[in-house]
Formats: C-alpha cells, sequence, structure tokens
C-alpha cells in the first residue's frame, strides 16, 4: 500500500488559531467523511460492543444496554490526521472509564486493541483510554451519530489524531504490550498526538 502524507488534505498555511496543532487547518462547518473501509448500514439493535482479554471479567453490551449506562459528554475539538480541524464539536455517549471498570483490567494490561464490525483495527495505551479521555458516542450534535461518521457508536478519544476514534466500534482487547492496527501498519504513527504532529511512524 502507498501512503500519501496527508491523504488530500489541504496546503499547510500559518497557524491563524491557538486552538489549531501544527499543520491543521480549521474545518469550520464542515464534518469532512473520511475511512479505510465502506459505511457499513449497522441498526442499533445488531450493535454490540466488547472488552475482553486481559480482563477479570470479560463482559458486552447491547446498544440497549449501553443506553442504560450513566450518560457522558464530550465538548471541544477533534483533529484529523489528513489537516482538518474541527472546534467546539458535542459528542454525547458512556465513558470508557464505565466500562472498564466493570471488566476490570488486569494490572498487567497496558494497551487495547480497538476494533470496529468492519474488522478496522487501531492500537492505543490504556493511559489514552482512561482518566476521562475516550467515550463510546452514540450522538452528535445532539442526534443519533450519522453512520458515515460511525453511527451508531464510535470510539471517541479527542486528544489524538481522529483515526485512533475507531468508527462503528464492535470492542476493545486489552493486552499487555502495544500491538499495531491497520494504519499503524502502514506506516502511520503509533501514538498519534496531534501536538507533537506525530502523524507517521518516525515523527
Amino acid at each position: 500500500m502507498t501512503i500519501t502524507r496527508g491523504f488530500t488534505g489541504r496546503a499547510r498555511t500559518a497557524r491563524p488559531d491557538r486552538r489549531l496543532p501544527p499543520g491543521q487547518y480549521d474545518a469550520g462547518d464542515a464534518f469532512p467523511v473520511l475511512a479505510a473501509e465502506v459505511t457499513p448500514r449497522l441498526a442499533a439493535a445488531d450493535w454490540t460492543f466488547r472488552i475482553d482479554g486481559l480482563v477479570a471479567r470479560p463482559r458486552s453490551w447491547s446498544h440497549e444496554e449501553m443506553r442504560e449506562l450513566p450518560r457522558a459528554e464530550y465538548h471541544g475539538d477533534i483533529h484529523c490526521v489528513t489537516g482538518w480541524s474541527k472546534f467546539g464539536v458535542r459528542f454525547a455517549g458512556v465513558s470508557v472509564d464505565d466500562l472498564l471498570a466493570q471488566a476490570g483490567p488486569a494490572p498487567e494490561a497496558t494497551h487495547a486493541i480497538a476494533y470496529s464490525h468492519t474488522g478496522y483495527t487501531t492500537d492505543l495505551a490504556l493511559a489514552d483510554l482512561t482518566g476521562g479521555r475516550a467515550w463510546i458516542a452514540f450522538e452528535y450534535d445532539g442526534r443519533p451519530l450519522a453512520p458515515e461518521h460511525g453511527g451508531p457508536a464510535r470510539l471517541l478519544v479527542p486528544h489524538l489524531y481522529f483515526w485512533k476514534s475507531a468508527k462503528w466500534i464492535a470492542g476493545l482487547h486489552l493486552l499487555d504490550h502495544d500491538e499495531p492496527g491497520f494504519w499503524e501498519r502502514n506506516g502511520y504513527h503509533r501514538r498519534g498526538n496531534p501536538w507533537r504532529e506525530e502523524r507517521y511512524a518516525g515523527d
């Protein structure tokens, strides 16, 4: 696979806003749609989420069961590796902290593979999924999350580049080591911190 730096993102300009990480531009009202796969049409009734691997209590939730858990919201900014940033977004769902508390991560668990109903995967350190930094989101801007943006539910890890916020999320598999996911195997950075411009392996 050939990796094009930034896919087809805009030419980079001087930073006009302190909220913009290096090399990003303000997408304004647009919410670009980028995916490595065809958008699935997954009904909420057919959606499930599971946490397994190095946990004391492997757990699965249906969409209905997930919606019965305490609601959590994120209001802030998101940043895509292709170069766009979007300010003041509003997502709602369930905190990953609450889900992990039910599963009971083992002391040796340090990382997770997030996997989608489509087969997409991405790797994350547990430190990036805990401490109020990650959510399973079902709503965007007060409405059910659209399929093209990952609905019925997506992982949301807004402090990292948005490829880490896996669409159509199906689960987290906890590990005692870092195991690369789809884009990480194809030249992208293992962590993806926008403020350090960790776009590609070696950045």
